[in-house]
């Protein structure tokens, strides 16, 4: 589980002249089951990504508590980003590698895996996002898309506890779309909490749990789909059209600009 305790977190004011700072996150409480897929939604703006780069300690609160599997992230930062697996929304801020099985290899690897452990989990990362067979293949010649699924099968590769994804499908092509959505169904099956950050929800609204909607930095809508898509279109977030929250193929159905 991922808890939430009071969470607020402030940024220098900068160009804004706020001498007391821009607050991007403001006092925010949550809990996130285990095998829960849960959707952050909200306007670019909104705090959505400040908030879950807390989970795994990318960045600190100033007030409040977070904590993983019950431990306080801020005691065991080691313990948090193994448990907490992170794609950026541009794959650039994590790509580490020169060739895309050696990228997707270095989480495992830090975890010291086996070998054999760490070429299964490759190849099921991999294959996870239409890439199967590409390991030796350059970053550096990849489409902005392709590398978007590379992040995507870096963080599948550490098999974590909890997958946190902040707008995944940017630039993924309608095979590699369906091809995650399918992945993140599976590990919500298998007991992994899945977080989805958006703006735009007609790719995941029906496959979540619940859906947390973000505005200014505090909770403005935490409810099942169905409460939350009559609600969500006020915080400038888009839902399927028609969705009523009975459809658990409703991503399957709606289409990405």
């Amino acid at each position: 589980m991922i808890g939430v305790e009071g969470v607020t977190r402030r940024f220098d004011g900068g160009a804004t002249g706020n001498a007391g700072g821009v607050v991007a996150v403001d006092d925010v409480t949550l809990s996130i089951p285990d095998g829960e897929f849960l959707i952050v939604a909200g306007a670019n703006g909104s705090g959505k990504t400040t908030l879950v780069r807390t989970f795994n300690g990318l960045v600190t609160p100033d007030s409040g508590t977070v904590t993983v599997n019950g431990t306080p992230v801020r005691d065991d930062l080691v313990a948090a980003r193994s448990a907490v697996g992170m794609v950026f929304q541009d794959p650039r801020d994590q790509l580490v590698a020169a060739t895309v099985g050696a990228d997707v290899a270095f989480g495992p690897e830090n975890l010291g895996c086996s070998h054999a452990e760490i070429d299964r989990r490759v190849d099921d990362a991999l294959a996870a996002v239409n890439m199967a067979d590409r390991e030796d293949e350059r970053i550096a010649s990849l489409s902005g898309g392709e590398r978007e699924r590379v992040a995507i099968a870096g963080a599948l590769a550490m098999e974590p506890d909890h997958l946190v994804l902040d707008e995944p499908f940017t630039g993924l092509d309608e095979p590699a779309r369906r091809s995650v959505l399918d992945r993140l169904r599976d590990l919500r099956a298998a007991g992994t909490s899945v977080i989805v950050v958006t703006h735009d929800l007609r790719d995941v609204l029906g496959l979540a749990d619940r859906v947390v909607g973000l505005s200014a930095g505090r909770v403005a809508v935490d409810d099942a789909p169905r409460g939350a898509a009559a609600e969500l279109p006020g915080l400038d977030v888009r839902v399927p059209a028609g969705f009523d929250g009975r459809s658990a193929d409703a991503a399957d159905t709606s289409s990405s600009p």
